[in-house]
């Protein structure tokens, strides 16, 4: 079974009697792992990884880097906006060498909403830091904490590992972001957008096998097909 390494928001967090700093994700995301016949790994940020993210890409099949807080716009050479906020730069410094090392070593790697943006700055992009901003509305991130009402459209290029992926050209997706990709990293292509006012929604590398951003959230979407595919690219990986 391919081994697939989730990563992991630090918050404070409650169970039981405790209210403690914590390596918190959504379990939706191993469930799906686990549904695809994946083994789930949670990867709590380390700051060893920085300086050689060898130790953990050796254990690893796959890479989902996961959705969260904002990136610390020190990590692309921007100053932050007022409306950037939470930001972890541990947690930023360790995804982005993970998502550095995975392109490097062509492991399978899918990076999902604030993942697609890691995957964007590790190449040495930039973030559009507050769409409403820059668009002019709120569609992205309609309310705060919900999918609910967050469904839009995202095109998707013909032939792209993307639309290769969920099997048609025009996909509904659910998304929840304020932030998106500006200056693309270098050896992306952006491969998908938004109906509603083209901003990039998928990138993805074609050298690699399979190297895949996207800015909406298919853990949220049991009928989405793109981590049983990063986790069968995994497997197909793990057997070659």
């Amino acid at each position: 079974m391919p081994v697939i390494g989730l990563s992991t928001a630090l918050e404070r967090a409650r169970w039981g009697p405790w209210d403690q700093p914590a390596h918190v994700l959504a379990r939706n995301y191993s469930d799906q792992v686990q549904a695809a016949g994946g083994i789930a790994v949670l990867l709590p940020p380390d700051p060893r990884a920085s300086d050689d993210p060898e130790p953990w890409l050796d254990l690893l099949d796959g890479v989902v880097i996961t959705g969260g807080a904002d990136v610390d716009p020190e990590a692309y050479g921007a100053e932050p906006d007022p409306l950037t906020v939470g930001t972890v730069p541990e947690r930023d410094a360790f995804e982005i060498a993970l998502a550095r090392g995975a392109l490097e070593r062509d492991v399978p790697l899918l990076g999902v909403c604030r993942g697609m943006q890691v995957m964007n700055v590790a190449r040495g992009g930039t973030l559009i830091q507050h769409l409403p901003d820059s668009v002019g509305h709120e569609d992205h991130r309609r309310v705060m904490g919900t999918f609910d009402n967050a469904d839009h459209d995202v095109r998707l290029a013909s032939g792209s590992l993307a639309e290769r992926v969920v099997g048609e050209g025009l996909h509904a997706t659910k998304s929840h972001h304020h932030q998106g990709v500006d200056r693309i990293g270098e050896g992306f292509e952006v491969t998908g957008w938004a109906t509603v006012d083209d901003l990039p929604e998928t990138i993805e590398d074609p050298s690699c096998a399979f190297a895949l951003g996207v800015q909406w959230h298919p853990e949220a979407d049991p009928r989405s097909p793109l981590i049983p595919a990063l986790v069968e690219e995994a497997r197909a990986r793990a057997v070659r």
